[in-house]
């Protein structure tokens, strides 16, 4: 069975999140989107866990439901403690089998921190304490680490992480089977580290709001939708289980290239290094991008390690504002969007699956152009940097010119 799974997502009580992010908003985004299982996102929270066990029923070992949609309990926590003289910041995802291993799971972090304060709660702890209390309570628990990359809070940031897994869990390194690769980096940069060779790669939306999810997502065939099997499927990296991943261009990312948003600075790994990383308006360090810390660790050039499925995706709404050549946030694009889901089924759909016959039956034009282009990744990308997103653009026939693409 196809499951698409955006598993790394968060509810209303994190902060800086939609206060739409409920059950069902959550499960209609799923149902538009093409997800087969979604992760709750922020079980630790205590009133988000009561919604949970209120709203979600059985179906299946370790999956529930709500709405149509299947469940597994997820969240994201973060680990800020001091370690060789630097201050460390690295946020995990933690999957857990049941509601009952959730709740056995918060009343051991209660004990290290408040649960209550944000979906994504903060313990003065490293990443290492903070696994061994999850499997401590609950020896099933997967604990990946999240958006690996990005400079500020993960395990290989330029900012607060570490040069390896093990420099950062230790002994326990070998119990890391998973690595979420974020939106700024894809499978071949993260390949270029052979230490991460034995991991499974997987990427979710770490969605703030029911529009962003399944911006990145991860595909398996499942002998039936539960938790044991989704586990299997991680541990054996078995291509025909683990199908590969949905990927964000990387360069459209917020923590791609280097920066310095306050200065409007955007320079690549080389021209940052040419200026010994600092920026040339204010003098300060830049903040060192995802691409660079891979170039950093990487000891092998990109393809020269386990290739794996994937395929860099543009969500549906920035294809039509382009095509339409209005904001996303639009009626008109939302009209366009409903009008296609209703179509072909669902935005992964239109994306990926729907043959170019029914596509071109569906839409005509711009439109057409635009998905077209998209699936076959022919987009310009202004990176980006600092906090800021990349641009990607889709030419247009009209309006082509000798320019690279990515």
């Amino acid at each position: 069975m196809r499951v698409v799974a955006d598993l790394h997502l968060h509810s209303r009580f994190s902060r800086g999140t939609s206060p739409g992010l409920d059950l069902p908003s959550l499960a209609r985004a799923a149902r538009l989107k093409g997800v087969g299982l979604l992760g709750t996102g922020d079980f630790t929270h205590p009133a988000w866990a009561a919604e949970l066990e209120r709203g979600l029923v059985p179906a299946g070992e370790g999956v529930y439901a709500h709405g149509g949609t299947r469940f597994l309990l997820t969240g994201e926590v973060s680990a800020v403690w001091t370690e060789g003289g630097r201050g460390r910041r690295v946020h995990l995802l933690l999957l857990v089998p049941s509601l009952e291993a959730g709740e056995k799971v918060r009343r051991v972090l209660a004990r290290l921190g408040r649960l209550d304060a944000d979906g994504r709660p903060v313990f003065g702890v490293s990443a290492r304490t903070l696994a061994i209390a999850v499997w401590g309570a609950e020896p099933d628990a997967i604990v990946i680490p999240a958006h690996a990359w990005t400079p500020w809070f993960s395990v290989f940031g330029s900012r607060s992480g570490f040069g390896s897994l093990k420099a950062c869990f230790g002994d326990l390194c070998e119990r890391i089977f998973a690595l979420e690769t974020g939106l700024s980096s894809d499978p071949p940069m993260n390949r270029r580290v052979s230490s991460l060779d034995r991991l499974a790669l997987v990427s979710f939306s770490d969605a703030h709001s029911p529009g962003t999810i399944a911006r990145e997502a991860t595909l398996f065939d499942l002998p039936e939708v539960s938790f044991p099997a989704l586990v299997a499927a991680l541990r054996s990296r078995d291509p025909e289980r683990l199908l590969g991943t949905i990927e964000f261009f990387p360069e459209e990312g917020k923590y791609h290239f280097d920066g310095h948003r306050s200065c409007g600075i955007v320079f690549s790994p080389a021209e940052s290094r040419e200026r010994e990383n600092l920026c040339p308006q204010c003098g300060k360090p830049l903040t060192l991008g995802v691409l660079h810390r891979v170039e950093d660790l990487a000891d092998r050039e990109e393809g020269g390690g386990p290739v794996d499925s994937f395929r860099h995706l543009v969500p549906l709404g920035e294809v039509l504002a382009q095509a339409l050549g209005v904001g996303t946030g639009t009626k008109r694009v939302a009209e366009e969007y409903d009008r296609l889901i209703h179509r072909l089924g669902s935005e992964l759909s239109v994306l990926l699956d729907a043959s170019d016959e029914d596509l071109a039956a569906a839409v005509s034009g711009r439109v057409l152009e635009a998905i077209r282009k998209a699936r076959r990744g022919e987009v310009r990308v202004e990176p980006g940097y600092d906090g800021v997103f990349g641009k990607v653009t889709i030419p247009f026939a009209e309006e082509e010119k000798d320019l690279p693409l990515f």
